[in-house]
């Protein structure tokens, strides 16, 4: 089995459930992919990092990062991976919110201003998490190059992102996957 074949039976096998599901987007689904079932597994995790930075290493790129707690351990492993062979690359989490002590920073990480960044994201509906994360960028001048997404649930992010003006791609999509 090649390694896309065998990252789409880990999908299907560990993140997606069936049910009644309201959406982040507020969409009701009879499946849910949760991606963080996936990211939270060393072979599901070593193989998404794999892909992502198959994605981003030609992108000239400063940074990848996206929205707590769903970006976290896949930039983490981007990150990992990169070091090993060699690709410089910084990472970076947004919060919901600004944080309420400190810095008060809402952008966590050693991205600069007027960097430029790819927005991770492990499934993205209709892409208001990412442009939730895209907005709190703006305040540094990041420039957003592209958006990535292990699973497009094809339900508006490509129009979305279109009519946003941002590049956007993914590992899956919901067909690919057979939902």
């Amino acid at each position: 089995m090649d390694k896309k074949e065998n990252l789409k039976k880990l999908i299907l096998d560990k993140a997606v459930k069936k049910g009644e599901f309201v959406l982040a987007s507020g969409q009701k689904s009879n499946y849910y992919i949760n991606g963080k079932l996936l990211s939270l597994s060393s072979d599901g995790l070593a193989l998404m990092a794999e892909y992502f930075l198959d994605l981003i290493k030609d992108e000239n790129i400063d940074a990848v990062g996206g929205m707590t707690i769903g970006a976290d351990p896949i930039v983490g492993a981007i990150l990992t991976l990169a070091d090993q062979k060699g690709i410089k690359l910084d990472g970076f989490l947004v919060r919901k919110e600004p944080k309420g002590h400190g810095t008060r920073s809402q952008v966590e990480g050693p991205v600069k201003d007027g960097a430029k960044v790819i927005i991770i994201e492990d499934v993205t509906t209709t892409g208001g998490s990412s442009l939730k994360a895209i907005e709190a960028l703006k305040p540094l001048g990041c420039e957003i190059v592209k958006v990535i997404t292990l699973v497009d649930r094809q339900q508006g992010a490509v129009d979305n992102f279109k009519k946003w003006g941002y590049r956007f791609s993914s590992i899956f999509t919901k067909e690919e996957l057979g939902l």
